[in-house]
């Protein structure tokens, strides 16, 4: 499919070279001016696929440099002098079973880690120009409060990893500048507060 879409994508560039040579012959042959008629065509060959590319862009580096980063509000250590005694009462839930709350285009997933934490993954999109929100938080459920908080945004498809699912790979962008080592540093966090909990039982 990568081959066909290259091979289409070659063929349309090849027209669009033809075309523009045609109105520059034209344009000559007529007394017109050939760079502003070369100009214009070129510009609406490029503007026929490529038209929102660079409202994407300029969208999602919008969303980036507002809405996204990672966020540690409470470490473990510090929940842990705030909950004296608890951490060692806790027991992980084998492979922290999960529900599902939406589609799968706007979902809300929710992973029991044990008897007080949640962690609570959600997708939300799309927004203007196919922006997608990609939100990851460990909640104590007791007190509803936010130990640590990961949003990021992607462009395109709505998905994140793997080859783009859509034609028009140009607009596919998984993270914001600096989003995957943020996605790794929430993924971490959660991994670690589960050795600790381990840990409180040796």
């Amino acid at each position: 499919m990568g081959l066909v879409i290259l091979g289409l994508l070659a063929l349309y560039v090849m027209i669009s070279i033809l075309v523009v040579i045609g109105v520059i012959k034209y344009s000559k042959k007529n007394g017109k001016s050939a760079l502003r008629w070369a100009g214009g065509a070129a510009l609406v060959l490029y503007l026929i696929p490529f038209w929102d590319w660079l409202p994407t862009v300029v969208m999602h580096r919008y969303y980036c440099s507002t809405e996204a980063g990672f966020w540690v509000y409470k470490t473990f250590d510090q929940w842990r002098q705030e909950n004296p005694g608890v951490a060692e009462t806790l027991v992980a839930n084998k492979g922290a079973p999960s529900t599902r709350q939406g589609d799968m285009a706007n979902h809300t997933d929710t992973y029991f880690l044990n008897q007080r934490f949640n962690w609570v993954v959600k997708k939300t999109g799309p927004f203007l120009l196919n922006q997608w929100q990609w939100e990851k938080e460990v909640i104590d459920i007791k007190t509803n409060d936010v130990l640590v908080r990961y949003v990021d945004f992607s462009t395109g498809s709505g998905f994140i990893g793997g080859p783009p699912r859509t034609d028009r790979f140009w607009l596919q962008s998984d993270h914001c500048t600096g989003g995957e080592e943020n996605m790794y540093s929430m993924d971490s966090f959660v991994g670690n507060l589960s050795k600790l909990l381990l840990g409180e039982k040796k």
